[in-house]
Order: C-alpha cells, then structure tokens, then sequence
C-alpha cells in the first residue's frame, strides 16, 4: 500500500488506561459498532478487571497440552477470555472449585487466584 505524501496513517483503534480498546469515531459510523463486552473478570486479591466479548473454558491433557474448549465451567477447566488466538485477553489457571454459578455470574478458585465473572 503507497502512501500519499505529506499524510498521515490514520489510527484505527485505540487502547484507553483501563485496557479496554476503542474504534475511531469516524472508522465506526462507517464499519459499525464495537462488539460489546458481554463478560467481565474481577479478580479478588487486587480487583484486576478484563472484560471480553465471549469465553471458552479450555481443558487440558496430562502433558499440559490442549485437549478441547468447552462453552461451560467445570473443575480442571481454564477460563480464555476472547479474542481468542496468540493475543487473548485473559487465561486462568484451572478451576479448583465453583463456589457460586447462576446465570449472570461465576464465583470460583483457580489454583492460584479467586475470581468472580459477571456476565451481561
């Protein structure tokens, strides 16, 4: 792609101090909205906060390998939270126990940290 002399790149998206990532005004009238954030994370020791489009639940093998993704939570499952590829936005360690599951929300310990995840 040639760039016309004397302009500049536009910047299509940008990230605000709370990480979460914004579409130019301009590049969204034109493309569409931004996918809302449908699942937010709140980790309980220091209230780190990440919000994703969707999850998966991934389980993995003996050798540490991935087995399969589920759309549901279960012990021995890590929570991915999208986009999902080499730059997700979050992945626990696996689930040691669900302390509370209801619709909109999962209460539950990963082998090193608490989490609470609020779904809209």
């Amino acid at each position: 792609m040639a760039m016309i002399g004397g302009a500049q790149p536009k910047v299509l998206l940008s990230q605000a101090e709370d990480g979460t990532l914004h579409l130019d005004q301009m590049f969204e009238q034109i493309y569409g909205k931004q996918e809302d954030h449908k699942y937010k994370l709140v980790r309980e020791r220091d209230d780190l906060t990440k919000t994703s489009v969707d999850v998966k639940w991934l389980e993995f093998g003996e050798d540490g390998r991935y087995k399969a993704d589920f759309p549901q939570v279960a012990v021995g499952r890590s929570l991915l939270m999208s986009p999902f590829g080499p730059s997700f936005t979050w992945q626990t360690t696996p689930v040691t126990e669900i302390v509370e599951q209801r619709e909109d929300y999962i209460k539950f310990k990963t082998e090193n940290s608490n989490y609470e995840l609020f779904i809209k």
